[in-house]
């Protein structure tokens, strides 16, 4: 089976439930799950730190990987925690935006996903980072519910420190317009992708709308596969 076939690519901004949707699909499926999100905030961890130099930036500067439970480790060290700071967050576009930085941290995510049956979460795993996957998502939701789960978020990791609902959700627009309009890799729903808009569902409920067009794409493509010509 093509590498193609064993990719779910899950896209869409922040608060939209990506990343939950993805790692309890991948367990669902007996896929690896690789949060992409994770490896970008590590990078500006790293520079915000002053542990590395955007100017003379190179892969062996670093090591990322992850650990039994998904959670990011920077150099053998776990900084799950770190990254997901509300300052992290408000620079990490700018560093994604970086080429030298999308370009090293996107081949590393092809060389993970073309080992194993893997779901990506990002921002452009549908659109450039694996363009030709047949299993492609796109999150939506509105920004009042996207704030609200990001500020849970935080509080659940006693991060929130002095965030409002309103801070939060400046910061979502914010990230969201750098996001959209850089140059390199941008946010943006892959052609064929499927929309889901979770403003209004349970977390499970998007899983289940994940699995099951993730059926529906799968009996399509052996049905094509094995449909006789002439």
């Amino acid at each position: 089976m093509s590498s193609a076939q064993t990719i779910i690519a899950i896209d869409g901004p922040s608060g939209t439930g990506k990343s939950t949707t993805a790692k309890m699909v991948a367990k669902e499926l007996g896929f690896t799950y690789l949060d992409t999100g994770a490896m970008y905030r590590a990078i500006a961890y790293l520079v915000e730190s002053g542990e590395l130099r955007v100017e003379s930036f190179q892969n062996s500067q670093f090591n990322l990987s992850f650990d039994k439970n998904n959670q990011i480790l920077i150099n053998g060290v776990n900084r799950e925690i770190e990254i997901r700071d509300p300052k992290i967050s408000a620079v990490v576009s700018k560093y994604s935006a970086i080429p030298a930085i999308r370009e090293a941290l996107t081949a590393q995510q092809r060389e993970i996903a073309s080992a194993e049956p893997c779901v990506l979460d990002g921002r452009d795993i549908g659109t450039v980072v694996f363009p030709n996957a047949k299993r492609k998502f796109f999150l939506t939701a509105d920004y009042k519910t996207r704030a609200s789960r990001r500020l849970l978020e935080l509080q659940s990791a006693g991060k929130s420190g002095c965030e409002t609902l309103e801070s939060v959700e400046k910061n979502l627009r914010e990230r969201d317009s750098l996001d959209s309009n850089r140059e390199i890799a941008p946010l943006a729903k892959a052609k064929d992708a499927i929309e889901i808009d979770t403003s209004n569902l349970t977390i499970q409920e998007q899983v289940q709308k994940v699995l099951q067009s993730v059926g529906e794409v799968a009996r399509c493509n052996n049905s094509l596969s094995t449909t006789p010509k002439g």
